[in-house]
């Protein structure tokens, strides 16, 4: 089973232009999360896969390997669908460019879903940890996750979900970490699959595949994403650079 990771770069983020560019003790926050993900030793490739030449000159300035997108994509699994073309692999993860900290342990459980998935009856997989928090439980930027008895998506909102209609009813609420692990075909169909009204509405990726009839694994990690969104999460991460972290 070939394992090949790619990572989404684009430039200009809309709530932190250039983020991916930005110095982050000494390196960018692109390069960082590049060899992090290639130290991790569970890929046979790793590409970063933007539209951007800076970054592409960026990553190859630390010899890494860079797929330049063609077209204009509205999600990171477009991106990367269209680069999938260009290199042969069974599994293909989506590491989050904007993650300098990814983590190897979190990575290997993506992996190992398929790996037990003797009927190949698995599409898709990624990740969830739990929340408790109120707040953050509300917050439309933390994506809600509802599962079935077997660990599988059923939903995914940016709603509370489920709804605690009965305040005594004891319920878990999982938040989605939106690192994707896809067998070849699901990410090469993935553009050819409509949009339907849920995840236009809610500008989510995920519900395409579920919407489409595809399995959706998602597994349960101890270990909190550390992502570059504002100027803020960038001076935290320097912070946890300086402390060895």
């Amino acid at each position: 089973m070939k394992v090949i990771a790619m990572i989404p770069a684009r430039l200009q983020a809309s709530r932190f232009p250039k983020k991916l560019l930005r110095d982050l003790c000494g390196k960018t926050v692109i390069t960082r999360t590049y060899q992090a993900t290639v130290n991790t030793g569970l890929f046979d490739e790793v590409y970063v896969v933007t539209d951007s030449i800076k970054i592409r000159q960026e990553i190859e300035a630390h010899g890494g390997n860079v797929i330049m997108s063609v077209k204009e994509h509205e999600c990171g699994s477009d991106r990367i669908a269209e680069a999938a073309d260009f290199v042969s692999g069974d599994i293909i993860i989506n590491v989050q460019g904007d993650e300098p900290f990814t983590r190897k342990e979190p990575l290997q459980d993506l992996i190992n879903v398929f790996k037990n998935d003797i009927h190949g009856e698995i599409a898709v997989a990624s990740l969830v940890h739990t929340m408790e928090d109120w707040e953050e439980i509300v917050n439309p930027n933390n994506v809600k996750v509802v599962l079935d008895a077997n660990q599988c998506a059923m939903y995914f909102s940016r709603a509370p979900i489920p709804h605690p209609r009965d305040k005594e009813v004891e319920v878990t609420y999982y938040k989605h970490i939106g690192i994707y692990a896809f067998r070849r075909f699901a990410l090469l169909n993935f553009p050819n699959m409509k949009m339907h009204q849920n995840e236009a509405t809610e500008k989510l990726e995920g519900i395409r595949f579920l919407e489409h009839g595809m399995k959706m694994k998602m597994v349960e990690t101890p270990y909190k994403v550390v992502g570059i969104d504002t100027p803020e999460d960038l001076e935290k991460a320097k912070k946890m650079v300086k402390n060895g972290l």
